[in-house]
């Protein structure tokens, strides 16, 4: 039984060596058997794709980052719902509010949340949310937007105990990624320990946010079993029950992802 990383960007793993194929092999050599590669824009959806149709391990979302960068193409439902039909994508999103970068407008940010949310529930597709200091608001979004039919995960979680609660609530799962290895993640760390085994999903959020020991360098899949082997040890867990049960919980949310892999 094998780990996945529920939320990486591959496209921007830099391996002068390798590449991509490098990157996602010693994945697999750490016991890493799924990767989930996650869109931030339309520009670079076409690269996203392509990295998953050329791994077996490897499954794509569609969606534009809260904070896009300037000069992206805004998206629309239609681009959504077109690009989502593809057989390698099994999710909507990244998507979502960030009001601590401030990028975009909050009205422009909720705007682009909604239209993922009714692309997601016409493709029956979960949703990847991203949240950061706007968690009242993306919780009212979401319950009116009633995301709740599609669900989804709350990726990189970094809010409080009610966010989280309120985000089950909704039927979605919290995925942590290398923060919670940070010393001074306290607050993170005791939400770790109160989510429910069947709720949790692991992540890299790479090429940032390297688990401890590797703060400070590129962050990878093949690091995701340093972020697993410390929250099962803080929960005092079996590590192989608690890596097989997050690889559950990731195939029982994102259904359209093949479980296909050496490990299997």
């Amino acid at each position: 039984m094998g780990l996945v990383d529920s939320h990486c960007h591959l496209p921007l793993v830099v391996d002068d060596s390798s590449g991509t194929d490098g990157v996602v092999e010693r994945a697999l050599l750490n016991g890493v058997e799924h990767m989930l590669c996650v869109s931030v824009d339309l520009e670079t959806f076409p690269g996203v794709l392509t990295t998953a149709k050329r791994h077996p391990s490897v499954s794509a979302s569609v969606g534009v980052h809260p904070n896009k960068d300037t000069g992206c193409r805004e998206p629309e439902i239609d681009d959504l719902l077109q690009l989502g039909t593809n057989d390698s994508v099994v999710a909507i999103g990244e998507t979502g509010l960030d009001y601590y970068r401030n990028e975009e407008d909050p009205k422009i940010q909720k705007e682009r949340l909604i239209k993922h949310i009714e692309a997601a529930k016409q493709l029956c597709k979960p949703l990847i949310i991203h949240c950061r200091e706007a968690a009242e608001d993306l919780i009212n979004v979401l319950r009116e937007e009633r995301a709740d039919r599609v669900g989804g995960v709350m990726h990189c979680f970094v809010e409080n105990w009610e966010t989280a609660q309120a985000a089950l609530d909704l039927g979605f799962l919290i995925s942590f990624s290398g923060i919670v290895t940070f010393k001074n993640a306290v607050q993170l760390k005791e939400i770790a320990k109160k989510i429910p085994l069947e709720k949790i999903l692991v992540e890299t959020d790479s090429p940032w946010l390297a688990p401890i020991p590797y703060r400070g360098k590129q962050n990878e899949p093949a690091y995701v079993k340093n972020t697993a082997e410390y929250i099962s040890a803080l929960r005092d867990e079996n590590f192989n029950d608690f890596s097989a049960a997050t690889t559950d919980n990731f195939f029982r949310l994102f259904v359209n992802a093949k479980r296909e892999s050496k490990l299997n």
